[in-house]
């Protein structure tokens, strides 16, 4: 999810958290160590379930119909943390770094987490590395409570849809399936406001970019796999080097890295460098200069599952939003009220007959061109998204599932989760790449024994 400070998160999907006082409990003592290196972690290699959760949206105003920027689906998977475990759901994000629980939540829609339960719970004083050393890669360094008298170490983070997070850092053990517990760094947070307009039943968010404090980086996890379902079906995630249930021909593109820091460029997200549009067999007529990272680092394309529709900065998005009209101009009927701005970034919406639970057949693919051979090709259901309300008359709308960055404002291209559907994805950290495939998530998911009952 992507911070608004320095577009190195991926945007988060559906909390945002209020102001959080230093909570703990006389009885649990202060580490004066934080978090075991990576390099001592046990090699993890498990699988688990990715289900695909649907939040309530907000309920469009009266004209002119702009909505916030948000996100009514996240995806989640199923953790224990603590001593005794509490078992928890977190959404899973590649575009963030800090892991996060809701502690002692009032909400009862939400599943929190209760450090006072847990032997194994120490919040992270100002002295720890885990303060002063670890949280560089972080939009916002955490800084110590001069109010509290053990000195405890808070961080802030902010996202782009004018979301925050708040609270204290802190170490306890997590536990994915059969795995041996790992001593972890996560943020703990008291309260929670959901910008999606509804609570899930998520506790929190698993940070999985490749940051100091991203799970992936305490865990020791060197590669790690998912594959996202459509609609209610279930999903897949692999930590480690188990193979796909099935033959795959993974084709990879490089990630990019840039040493010297730049003001947009986020340097622990998973960058690739995307080469061009096409759509259909038409390969839009985007400059090069468009879309590499220019001077300030803005530019760069994010893959990232903790965002929910794939964005484009103007330009490219100008050119893609011209080429997809003209070649349904006999398939689609323009919904022409300039006002309606779907999530605040999606402005090319359409009319269909509210009976309709799919738009029609015959669209155009739209694929992404990654360098080294790799494609992201979005076609049929995944091209439109129906909004949350009904044009006039017997009509529904449905937006184009690209966005324009310039609106949220984003200065990224970012692929989301749902372009990513029945595709294996494949992050390998080791070699610096990440491969794409199509796949049959449902039947991973089933072949690989975590099927939804």
């Amino acid at each position: 999810m992507t911070s608004s400070a320095s577009s190195s998160q991926s945007f988060l999907l559906f909390l945002f958290l209020c102001l959080l006082q230093p909570f703990t409990s006389h009885s649990h003592r202060v580490a004066t160590t934080t978090n075991p290196s990576a390099s001592k972690m046990p090699s993890l290699s498990l699988v688990l379930p990715l289900t695909a959760q649907k939040v309530p949206s907000l309920s469009l105003p009266t004209p002119p119909y702009k909505l916030l920027f948000h996100h009514n689906v996240s995806l989640t998977v199923p953790l224990a943390v603590g001593t005794p475990p509490q078992n928890v759901t977190m959404v899973l994000d590649t575009g963030s770094e800090l892991s996060w629980l809701l502690c002692n939540s009032s909400s009862a829609a939400a599943l929190s987490f209760d450090p006072q339960c847990s032997s194994s719970y120490y919040p992270v004083p100002c002295s720890s590395p885990a303060c002063s050393d670890r949280g560089r890669d972080l939009p916002m360094p955490p800084v110590c409570d001069a109010s509290s008298t053990a000195g405890f170490c808070h961080f802030y983070l902010s996202y782009a849809d004018a979301s925050t997070a708040e609270g204290v850092l802190a170490t306890d053990s997590f536990l994915l399936g059969s795995s041996s517990p790992l001593p972890t760094v996560f943020g703990c947070v008291a309260s929670t406001y959901s910008s999606a307009g509804g609570d899930t039943d998520a506790a929190g968010l698993l940070g999985m970019n490749r940051g100091s404090l991203s799970f992936v980086n305490q865990s020791g996890i060197r590669r790690f796999s998912y594959c996202i379902p459509d609609d209610d079906a279930s999903g897949v995630l692999v930590l480690g080097d188990n193979e796909p249930p099935f033959p795959l021909s993974l084709n990879y593109t490089p990630l990019i890295q840039i040493s010297l820091p730049l003001p947009y460029f986020d340097r622990v997200a998973y960058t690739v460098q995307l080469e061009g549009i096409r759509v259909g067999d038409t390969l839009l007529p985007i400059p090069k200069s468009v879309l590499v990272p220019d001077h300030t680092g803005a530019g760069q394309t994010m893959v990232d599952c903790g965002t929910q529709f794939t964005f484009l900065l103007g330009p490219a998005y100008d050119a893609l939003k011209s080429e997809f009209s003209r070649q349904t101009s006999g398939v689609l009927v323009p919904l022409d009220d300039p006002d309606f701005v779907f999530q605040g970034a999606f402005d090319l919406c359409f009319r269909i007959p509210a009976e309709r639970d799919a738009p029609p057949p015959g669209l155009p693919t739209v694929v992404l061109l990654l360098r080294g051979g790799a494609e992201v090709a979005v076609a049929g259901e995944r091209l439109l998204y129906r909004a949350a309300a009904d044009a006039p008359g017997p009509d529904a709308v449905w937006c184009f599932t690209f966005g324009n960055s310039d609106l949220v404002p984003l200065s990224a291209y970012v692929i989301g989760h749902h372009h990513q559907q029945n595709v294996w994805v494949a992050y390998d950290l080791e070699n610096g790449r990440i491969g794409f495939a199509p796949a049959r998530c449902d039947q991973a998911s089933r072949l690989l024994g975590v099927a939804s009952p």
